[in-house]
């Protein structure tokens, strides 16, 4: 009898996205929910997954993304004209969930800036039936999700501003019961603040910018914080992150293996230019 052996399942690959509807969740936050076949085979390893995001520029119908070009798709989209190749964005996976009669649907927030980014601008105008295409996750594993509190974890510390929100509210909504949590979100405006379905036992602070809200240095220095082992996971600005590590692996002592730093973007800063400086650091 001759065995045929399934083919290994690559951690990522495109999905086709279509808009199924909109929601407004606050001033500054739109949720865009998509479904479609095209996300047949999608698996959000929950928490603060991530994945790329393909926009397509205004006037197209949807994004131009070479998916196939002999596996080496980054170098033909970077080969496009820029006013053609689609617009890449890193966004989380809020939620993923079975629709009633069993099809996929995630959602995504999109945060709304005053500078009127390119996906800022799709997610203000998206309509049902807009498409997009995502490199996203095929198996649940995987190395885009970051937030991992190792076993003897006895509390965890979250910070996060209004682009790593969707983010840290999927991983407290992922903390398991009565996990200890000491978090701070912050927000633009006091209506952004949002309702989390949560379990674990956590203190949440909201920091509301026009209300004249700390730094996130600032907010975690006068804390007391609880005793035992933690788990840190910060995200937002990149200069405001990297004060805060300092403040907690260099006065707090705090081992620097348990804390996920990540710098969703940097003051001044567009994606690409982050992209390029990154490539060039390590080129």
């Amino acid at each position: 009898m001759t065995m045929t052996v399934a083919p290994p399942i690559a951690p990522f690959r495109f999905f086709d996205l279509t808009v199924l509807r909109t929601r407004r969740l606050g001033p500054s936050m739109i949720r865009v929910t998509f479904g479609g076949p095209g996300l047949d085979g999608f698996a959000a390893g929950g928490r603060d997954q991530s994945l790329s995001l393909f926009l397509p520029h205004p006037g197209q119908p949807e994004p131009v993304v070479p998916v196939d070009s002999d596996g080496n798709w980054y170098a033909a989209w970077r080969a496009l004209p820029d006013n053609v190749r689609a617009v890449m964005r890193s966004y989380t996976v809020r939620a993923q969930r079975r629709a009633p009669d069993g099809a996929t649907e995630i959602d995504i927030d999109f945060a709304l800036h005053g500078d009127g980014g390119p996906a800022c601008r799709w997610a203000a105008l998206a309509t049902p039936g807009d498409r997009l295409k995502t490199l996203g996750p095929a198996v649940e594993d995987n190395k885009a999700v970051r937030f991992r509190p190792p076993q003897d974890t006895d509390w965890v510390l979250i910070w996060a501003d209004e682009t790593a929100l969707p983010a840290a509210s999927a991983a407290l909504e992922w903390l398991p019961a009565g996990m200890e949590a000491r978090v701070w979100l912050e927000v633009q405006h006091a209506e952004d603040r949002q309702a989390l379905d949560i379990t674990a036992r956590a203190r949440i602070t909201w920091l509301v910018k026009d209300e004249g809200a700390p730094t996130a240095a600032e907010a975690v220095r006068a804390a007391e914080l609880p005793e035992g082992v933690p788990y840190v996971w910060i995200a937002g600005e990149s200069s405001q992150m990297r004060e805060l590590r300092r403040h907690l692996v260099q006065e707090r002592r705090f081992d620097r293996r348990r804390v996920t730093f990540v710098g969703y973007w940097r003051r001044g800063l567009s994606e690409e230019q982050l992209r390029e400086a990154a490539q060039s650091t390590d080129d």
